[in-house]
């Protein structure tokens, strides 16, 4: 199921309207925000879209209605911007807007829903256990084995998690985790290698984009890794049998279809070394777009500049009751 070269549609950029870019927002993503919806901004003018920077976490939403916006980038991250509230709004002034629709967007935040999900699907996905307190953080471990993974359910960017190898840490794996969110997720960890993969709505389908492999420093993928260093090495073309990738590439779009998502994600998944067994991790509905992002990589992989992306995403753009994908 490896993905051929793509070609970017071409697209009448007048025809997409006066748009806005959502970024900044009021989540712990905020930074991380800014870079993305700052390089979508500017990839968009370049191309010579009408685009605007819109920062919800510092005006109202209605102020998109009354300033006659068209359609919407959504480039925020996080709650607040990517688990259907957003949507929601944008649904009701009647604004198209990229990524996934309410119901999706608020099941993919949520790590303990989709996993539920998959899990009833037949997806592979790593054991995990949701806690209430540090004493339940201590049994998971127990069951769950070390070491184990202890996050907030409705976080991303790696923000409130550990690794625990020791019951004398889970009291401050969970306060930090608790802190984030008050639902907390222990989650088996999975020996292995760990890889995305981007699915993007292109050529009139949900395609899955080529496989990235990521090689972080004792394994250590965290929030400042991510964003802030150039010391983790992403591999695209992944280096991986062809058949491996092309059964992530299957995973991971049963994954997004399992969710009803559309426009665009990006799922993680960790192969087990001792069988090489993939697992899904979780599924991303608004992917980061800076420097250090993984969907431009693998776009720019399959044959797809940034600025086409860019483009091709905003162009995407639709309302729960219509019927693009």
């Amino acid at each position: 199921m490896s993905t051929p070269h793509l070609t970017a549609p071409t697209i009448d950029v007048q025809s997409l309207g006066k748009v806005a870019v959502l970024f900044g927002g009021t989540s712990a993503e905020r930074e991380v925000s800014i870079m993305s919806g700052s390089g979508v901004l500017a990839a968009l003018q370049s191309q010579g879209v009408d685009a605007h920077a819109f920062d919800p976490g510092e005006r109202p939403l209605q102020d998109l209605k009354a300033e006659g916006f068209d359609r919407c980038f959504i480039a925020l991250h996080g709650r607040g911007g990517e688990d259907g509230t957003v949507q929601g709004a944008l649904e009701l002034l009647g604004i198209p807007y990229t990524g996934s629709g309410v119901m999706a967007s608020s099941i993919a935040m949520d790590k303990i829903m989709t996993k539920r999900i998959w899990r009833f699907e037949g997806l592979p996905t790593p054991d995990w256990r949701m806690v209430a307190s540090s004493e339940e953080c201590a049994q998971a471990l127990a069951i769950l084995g070390a070491p184990m993974f202890v996050k907030p359910s409705r976080e991303g960017s790696s923000i409130g998690l550990t690794k625990v190898t020791d019951p004398a840490q889970c009291a401050a794996a969970y306060a930090a985790a608790a802190q984030h969110d008050p639902e907390v997720l222990c989650e088996q960890f999975i020996d292995g290698e760990e890889t995305t993969c981007p699915l993007l709505f292109v050529q009139g389908q949900v395609r899955a984009l080529p496989v990235i492999k990521i090689v972080a420093p004792d394994g250590n993928y965290d929030y400042q890794n991510k964003y802030f260093t150039d010391t983790v090495k992403y591999l695209c073309p992944s280096q991986l049998d062809a058949d491996e990738e092309a059964e992530i590439q299957r995973q991971v779009l049963r994954a997004f279809n399992t969710l009803k998502c559309r426009g665009w994600a990006r799922a993680d998944v960790m192969i087990r070394k001792s069988d090489r067994q993939p697992f899904l991790l979780e599924i991303n509905t608004s992917p980061g777009m800076t420097g250090h992002s993984l969907v431009p990589m693998s776009a720019k992989a399959a044959g797809l500049s940034y600025e086409q992306l860019c483009v091709t995403l905003l162009a995407s753009a639709t309302l729960d009751s219509s019927t693009n994908p």
